[in-house]
């Protein structure tokens, strides 16, 4: 039986989480935007609201498609607000036991045909679903960062992944105008499978000294016209994140050539972790960046 999802629920309403809420609103969806706090939930929300108006003045959409959009999206303080949801897609930590537990609480309030997915760039989606009461109706749903600008979204299916699901996941995302490309349930999938050691070699090349910050991104940006150089690219995605799928390809893959860049460790530890704490490759606290390398 074909399963219609018209109501979506998103857990964590960080980066992702508020962008897969925008696109799912602006789509026609019902949504429901679930995070620990009321305080974060606020936040997320005037930040939908912020990317919203900012596709009104570029023409993208209406006003009325703004206001409507924003009436579509309810904030859920507790898992049981999701409870009537067809669809739920979770975007928090990279984590595999944060996700788990949030898996375990999920599945005891959700309708039994409801399908649960997660919007991990890295972690196994079988081993994800193996903790759920409902493998079959579980599959990652990776849609890249900033979520309302990027076309793609990656379809992962675990290895107990029923057709119904993945047709249902595959209208779902055709329905937000995006594009799939499906992967393989290997780790980091296929867009952080290439881009993720794309990024740790730069790190090793200014950690062995071969260039500074500024003319290993300068060098991609212009010899390779990637619209953001390797550096600049791993702030926007947290050093942390960047990180965590290395370990997770290094270990998965158990090849030396993931093994993560010493230096990318050390940021990590120091807590520069890119533009979320204001410091990385560059720091962010003045009026333009500046490479701290």
């Amino acid at each position: 039986m074909a399963i219609v999802i018209k109501k979506v629920g998103v857990i964590g309403s960080g980066q992702m989480g508020n962008g897969i809420a925008h696109v799912a609103a602006l789509a026609g969806l019902d949504v429901a935007l679930n995070d620990v706090s009321a305080e974060r939930l606020k936040s997320a929300l005037a930040t939908i609201n912020g990317n919203l108006s900012r596709q009104v003045s570029r023409k993208i959409i209406t006003e009325d498609a703004r206001k409507q959009a924003l009436d579509r999206i309810v904030p859920a303080e507790t898992l049981e607000g999701l409870a009537d949801c067809d669809l739920v897609i979770e975007t928090a930590v990279e984590n595999e036991e944060v996700k788990r537990k949030i898996f375990q609480d999920l599945c005891a309030v959700l309708k039994p045909e409801a399908i649960v997915a997660s919007d991990t760039s890295s972690i196994s989606i079988t081993r994800l679903a193996a903790s759920t009461d409902r493998p079959e109706r579980f599959i990652g749903i990776h849609f890249m960062n900033p979520v309302p600008l990027m076309e793609l979204v990656e379809l992962i299916r675990g290895i107990a992944t029923d057709d119904t699901t993945f047709d249902a996941a595959k209208e779902f995302v055709t329905k937000l105008g995006k594009q799939i490309a499906v992967s393989e349930d290997f780790p980091a999938f296929i867009v952080n499978r290439i881009l993720l050691p794309m990024i740790n070699e730069a790190i090793y090349t200014l950690y062995e000294g071969v260039g500074n910050v500024e003319a290993i991104d300068v060098a991609m940006k212009l010899g390779a016209h990637h619209p953001m150089g390797p550096l600049e690219l791993a702030d926007f995605i947290g050093l942390d994140t960047c990180l965590s799928i290395m370990q997770v390809l290094h270990e998965g893959l158990a090849d030396s050539k993931y093994r993560p860049c010493p230096l990318l460790v050390k940021y990590v530890e120091a807590g520069w972790l890119g533009r979320k704490t204001q410091r990385g490759f560059y720091d962010y606290r003045g009026e333009k960046p500046i490479p701290t390398r």
